[in-house]
């Protein structure tokens, strides 16, 4: 195996024998950066000084003061976190100026924990679109097919961990955003609970608490191991005191999973239904009780809302940037104009729309420890469309391909996404398993007997060789 396979631990173990140090390692991910980044467009800005945190990591390593496994382990950032000295452009021209002096809190940790920050990851413009595409840096793609869409909005960070370039990405999650392109890409990627991971320092919260840091990785042990480092209270982040003071109670056995295929008439592609299904049975195997069934409360309501929601939160942003209206993407434009109409008590109903559900889901898992769906209703689809049309058949509008995972952001519960048995022409899909509020870590245990007994570590693109 080179270098650049190991997983994040097994390159921390590497490290601490002294088979390789971060420099070593840090020179190797530049070449292969240089060599594969400018066919994926994956990473948009590096930080200069990343080189140096490379030296002082291996000077750290050398002298027995590791701060922590992810001393000298390079990780890149999403770019809608804050990273000191980095531009943070949001995907937008309205931010193309925008350099943070501060980092957001994950990145912060991240820093202190030794880890290096080698750079930014592309996003579409604010972070609210299925694709990976804006008109400052223009589309990232897919390393499975180069033709395609690694997914959206994270689709930066999941194409530089799936083509090799790092073994660990942080991402955001407000609809999806991290475990669809994490099912695109055949990786791992976790949407922790609200306030698992504080958020101190970051850009306007147009999605409210619905949006989250989660790591990206391609193992469990890499992503549980990037959690650890980022998660925690804070006390600037009052969400995050909650559930830092809630006590564990240990589930019952054996596990019981509620498995929804279908939402209703929703269209899916009939491979990710399969490859699913086999899941499903593959934790039977496991030991779970896995129940076939719907969905237990309606989310019409919260479908009919989300377009109101995203427009506010874009008419919320640009009343601090007045003036730079027309630096919009068109359809951000039209977004803006929609946004700005909505009437406060619109926008409150709404907001309601989310308690409901919040408290609808807490009885639903009172019945099952998880609720397991496919990650996303479509495969990958071309690199610079916003979304599919047509999914089996059916035409689909925005989100259709993205049915399954919003509403999990709006009950404020985690989800993990986990790769299953690729499609026909070798492209990678995702099932995501939800838990109940605070149920992170019993996740990450469930993920890991899954990984162990199914193994996905070996399944690379063929652009990852060529360097």
């Amino acid at each position: 195996m080179e270098w650049w396979q190991l997983s994040a631990a097994e390159l921390a173990a590497a490290f601490a024998r002294g088979d390789t140090d971060p420099v070593a390692y840090f020179q190797l991910v530049m070449k292969r950066v240089s060599a594969i980044n400018p066919k994926l467009n994956a990473i948009i800005a590096f930080d200069l000084r990343a080189g140096d945190q490379a030296r002082h990591s291996a000077e750290r390593l050398r002298n027995g003061r590791a701060r922590s496994v992810l001393e000298g382990i390079p990780v890149v950032v999403k770019d809608n976190i804050l990273a000191a000295g980095m531009p943070c452009v949001w995907g937008s021209r309205v931010f193309l100026d925008h350099v943070p002096s501060m980092d957001e809190l994950p990145v912060a940790r991240l820093r202190d924990a030794g880890a290096i920050i080698l750079g930014k990851t592309n996003v579409p413009e604010f972070t609210l679109e299925g694709i990976t595409w804006n008109s400052v840096f223009g589309a990232t793609r897919n390393p499975f097919n180069l033709e395609l869409t690694p997914g959206g909005s994270s689709g930066g960070s999941a194409a530089a961990v799936a083509s090799g370039l790092v073994p660990l990405s942080i991402g955001t999650d407000g609809g999806g955003s991290i475990r669809r392109p994490a099912s695109h890409t055949g990786l791992v990627g976790l949407k922790p609970s609200i306030g698992a991971i504080a958020r101190v320092n970051s850009l306007p919260m147009m999605l409210l608490d619905l949006e989250v840091i989660g790591p990206i990785a391609r193992t469990v042990e890499d992503a549980a191991l990037l959690f650890a480092a980022i998660a925690g209270p804070d006390e600037r982040d009052r969400r995050s005191l909650y559930l830092a003071a809630r006590k564990k109670r240990a589930p019952i056995t054996p596990l019981r999973v509620l498995y929804v295929q279908r939402f209703g008439e929703a269209p899916l592609d009939p491979e990710i239904a399969a490859s699913v299904d086999s899941a499903a049975r593959a934790l039977e195997t496991l030991g779970c009780r896995v129940e076939t069934g719907s969905l237990p409360f309606d989310l019409a309501p919260l479908n009919e809302f989300w377009p109101v929601f995203g427009a506010v939160g874009v008419a919320y942003v640009m009343a601090a940037h007045p003036g730079k209206e027309a630096l919009l993407g068109p359809r951000f434009q039209a977004m803006l104009e929609e946004g700005r109409r909505v009437p406060a008590e619109r926008y409150l109903a709404g907001i309601e729309i989310f308690e409901r559900l919040r408290s609808k889901t807490a009885t639903v898992f009172e019945c099952y420890d998880f609720i397991m769906t496919p990650s996303a209703a479509a495969l990958p689809w071309d690199a610079e469309t916003p979304f599919p049309e047509i999914i089996d058949g059916v035409k689909v509008g925005p989100r259709g391909h993205a049915v399954y995972t919003g509403w999990i952001n709006a009950c404020g519960i985690p989800a993990i996404n986990l790769p299953c048995t690729p499609s026909r022409h070798g492209l990678p899909i995702g099932f995501q398993l939800a838990g109940k509020f605070g149920a992170d870590e019993l996740l990450l245990d469930v993920a890991r007997r899954y990984e162990a007994a199914n193994p996905w570590r070996a399944r690379w693109p063929a652009i990852a060789f060529q360097v």
